[in-house]
């Protein structure tokens, strides 16, 4: 990898910072000092910045509570972003497992591990993801079935694939679905004559939303969770 890249991320420092430091003579790879900030290393090199040994952070997977208003990016000249909730020393390598909207709240994932994040996010592999929406209108039985047969999204073709769906009481429903679509919950909820008010987003897989994180609350995923996520 790159050597600006390695010393970013071993000691959570910014690219452009990292890339200073290289360039001022502070980093030595294997005793010697590297002052191309492009060098390519091994990333099991041993690497000192003003002669204090780094080395890359482990596998970083993280739960977070997102609150509406935030966005699911690394960074947003207008708006909050997730990374900006995590106070982790680490958090420039994590990047977003999925993205949410908005203004959509729920469950959301953060990782460094990218076979990982793909495992889960990737559309061939339909993990499934539970959310609770709040409708402008009490979805009817009829609107239910066809939302378990699959409807087709405007704009699109064909039909998407069939939905687990429960009526709730006070125009909400909960919905299962095993694509990842633009917008696919409210698209999917429009094609049947109804509009999302409210989206939460529940569970991924088996992994549900720890309920003592609060909005804007994380903690890191334990090894079994990570694990089993990576499994389905």
């Amino acid at each position: 990898m790159r050597l600006d890249q390695f010393v970013s991320q071993a000691a959570a420092i910014t690219r452009v910072d990292a890339q200073q430091a290289i360039r001022r003579g502070w980093v030595d790879v294997e005793g010697k000092t590297i002052t191309k900030t492009a060098t390519h290393i091994d990333p099991s090199a041993v690497v000192t910045l003003d002669d204090v040994l780094i080395t890359l952070p482990g596998d970083i997977y993280v739960m977070l509570h997102k609150p509406a208003g935030v966005v699911s990016a690394r960074e947003d000249p207008e708006h909050p972003t997730v990374l900006d909730l995590i106070d982790h020393p680490h958090r420039k390598t994590l990047h977003v497992v999925g993205r949410l909207d908005k203004d959509t709240t729920g469950l959301l994932l953060l990782t460094n591990d990218g076979d990982w994040s793909h495992r889960i996010s990737a559309p061939k592999h339909h993990v499934p993801k539970t959310y609770l929406a709040t409708l402008a209108w009490e979805l009817t039985e009829a609107g239910a079935q066809a939302l378990r047969a699959g409807v087709q999204l405007h704009g699109e073709k064909g039909l998407t694939k069939p939905a687990e769906v429960e009526i709730l009481p006070d125009n909400q429903a909960r919905i299962t679905i095993s694509e990842g679509k633009y917008h696919q919950v409210k698209r999917m909820f429009a094609a049947v004559g109804n509009r999302v008010e409210v989206l939460h987003r529940e569970r991924i897989g088996g992994l549900v939303l720890d309920d003592e994180l609060p909005p804007g609350g994380w903690r890191e995923l334990r090894d079994q969770e990570a694990r089993d996520l990576m499994a389905m």
